[in-house]
């Protein structure tokens, strides 16, 4: 039987790959003359580089940029078919802020990535965006590409969302690389479902610091605005802690993550060929059920007859909602563990165990 293994990282414990690995290891012990096929997803967010990689090929990139902190890290980028493919996580994602501070932190390695893609001689830079630790507009990447914004005195001003309450002109860069925006969020950039108010709270920011946030964001979409570039109300501009916001006054075109990365992976044509889909990610929750890619596999599953499982860290979507985007069954591996404690002790390990107890559930029944 083919068994298509695609699941979508795990938080911050497995990367896609490690995780199809994992489910694929634990699969093979109670089932080993399944054939299966690893497809790991993402959808722009941690994990969109080495997906890619793994489906396309190309040449990757090594670049020491500047972390959401102002610290040094090292970032990968993909060159392929001219096209850069940049995980913007890699520069200001939430595991690189440690002390998590959506206040200060910023984008500006992310505008180092793509200046050298386009130093690189890069046609296109493909631009993921989840996962980040900034709540800054996007303004710290501007910067790093050129642009400047400025107080009301002419100074600069500093790094972080906060800072923007102090803006009062943005002179916006010439990119010289064609733009490409890759999520699945599409909160706009201000608002109940904007940028501070939705993922603040996530990257550590109080109430407090919410307030200020969103105070600085609405200053600057204003100046935004004056320079010619609306993007209050566009879709996908509050992705990233509105990094979305700051790509799209570039010019970048704004596309599904989830949908790119399945054309690229060919992920319809594995669903051609199995007989039962497994996907995942850390948490199967209300979330998941927004366009995710669990949804576009299942999704897929459903159009073809294949029935697909979701291995999860935790589920707390009912059978009823799971099932209506096309789900057959869910599993966590907390409860599978034990505890939650128990399963992030050993990620890869009660991952594999999980999938050993469902193969033995569905490999015989599908071989029926």
């Amino acid at each position: 039987m083919r068994v298509l293994v695609a699941p979508d990282c795990f938080g911050g414990t497995l990367t896609a790959l490690e995780a199809a690995e994992a489910i694929a290891a634990g699969w093979r012990r109670s089932a080993p003359s399944d054939e299966l096929l690893l497809r790991p997803l993402a959808d722009g967010g941690p994990g969109f580089v080495e997906v890619l990689h793994g489906a396309l090929g190309g040449d990757l990139h090594e670049a020491r940029v500047t972390g959401p902190l102002g610290q040094a890290v090292t970032a990968q980028w993909l060159a392929h078919d001219s096209t850069a493919y940049i995980e913007s996580a890699q520069a200001c994602g939430l595991h690189l802020t440690g002390r998590r501070d959506p206040e200060t932190s910023t984008t500006y390695g992310v505008g180092e990535l793509i200046a050298a893609a386009r130093a690189a001689g890069m046609h296109t830079a493909v631009v993921g965006l989840g996962g980040s630790g900034t709540t800054d507009g996007g303004a710290g990447m501007l910067h790093a590409l050129g642009g400047h914004v400025t107080d009301d005195t002419g100074s600069p001003i500093g790094p972080g969302g906060t800072a923007l309450k102090r803006a009062a002109e943005v002179v916006l860069p010439e990119v010289g690389i064609n733009l490409v925006a890759a999520s699945d969020v599409e909160n706009p950039l201000l608002g109940r479902h904007g940028a501070a108010r939705t993922f603040g709270p996530q990257k550590g920011a109080d109430d407090a610091a919410v307030e200020r946030l969103e105070a600085g964001l609405e200053r600057w979409a204003e100046v935004l605005e004056n320079a010619g570039q609306d993007v209050r109300d566009r879709s996908g501009a509050g992705a990233a802690g509105g990094l979305g916001a700051g790509l799209l006054a570039l010019g970048a075109a704004f596309t599904s993550g989830s949908a790119l990365v399945r054309t690229l992976t060919r992920l319809d044509e594995a669903l051609d060929q199995a007989r039962l889909a497994i996907t995942g990610e850390g948490s199967f929750d209300w979330q998941s059920l927004r366009g995710k890619l669990i949804t576009a596999v299942a999704a897929g599953a459903a159009e073809r007859g294949v029935p697909c499982l979701v291995l999860a860290g935790q589920v707390s979507v009912g059978r009823r909602e799971a099932g209506a985007v096309g789900v057959e069954q869910s599993y966590a591996v907390a409860e599978h563990a034990g505890s939650v404690a128990a399963a992030m002790a050993d990620p890869a390990g009660t991952l594999a165990a999980l999938a050993a107890d469902v193969a033995g559930q569905w490999s015989q029944a599908n071989a029926r």
